[in-house]
């Protein structure tokens, strides 16, 4: 088994962060996205959509999407269970989970791709878009900080996947100049002490950019 990944990258961070919290060591690949090396045909041929992370089984099978990958390894080691124990709580891990891709991730990603320099050659911009992410971004952390206040975690006094969603997407965000504004205390606090957990810290992208 391997992993396909790029330790610069949100998504595959995302599974980073979640084998860490695990306990889990796969080894991994690194996909070195600045020269398209995703785009190549021999990785292509593990995912067609040319992203990562994209797990390989012995078998030669291959498994894309991060969450995808988290799902798998949540049903091969349950402890940590970071989507949840039971019916109730699996189903408000997934609930926020969801709204961290759609209301956070997607509007972070969407600025990122459609404002930052980097992007400029390899996708279309449309930065009036790019900004209409951001001012939308703006308005889901101010309505993220109530709905967590008084509770430690995105979706109850448990660490699970949404948290790591979520602080990767904040992470991300820094390189696309967004900053959780410091009147937002609850978010704030979120956003602090989920950053000092040792998976973060290890994965996070300053450390492996230095």
């Amino acid at each position: 088994m391997k992993l396909y990944t790029s330790s610069l990258a949100p998504n595959p961070r995302r599974v980073t962060i979640f084998l860490a919290e695990k306990g889990i060591t796969v080894p991994t690949v690194e996909i070195d996205l600045a020269k398209k090396e995703n785009l190549f045909p021999e990785f292509l041929r593990r995912n067609p959509l040319g992203r990562v992370p994209v797990l390989e089984f012995d078998d030669g099978s291959y498994l894309a999407e991060s969450v995808a990958i988290c799902r798998y390894f949540e049903g091969t080691h349950p402890e940590p269970p970071l989507f949840g124990r039971g019916a109730r709580e699996q189903a408000d891990v997934e609930m926020w989970n969801r709204r961290m891709e759609y209301e956070v991730l997607g509007n972070v990603t969407g600025c990122f791709r459609h404002t930052h320099p980097y992007w400029k050659g390899r996708i279309e911009q449309v930065g009036a878009y790019g900004d209409l992410c951001r001012r939308t971004l703006e308005e889901r952390m101010a309505w993220l900080d109530g709905e967590i206040a008084g509770r430690s975690f995105i979706a109850g006094e448990r660490f699970t996947v949404a948290d790591i969603t979520a602080v990767t997407a904040f992470d991300l965000g820094r390189v696309a100049r967004i900053r959780i504004p410091e009147t937002l205390a609850n978010l704030t606090k979120w956003y602090a002490a989920v950053s000092a957990r040792p998976s973060v810290v290890s994965t996070s992208p300053a450390r492996k950019s230095a």
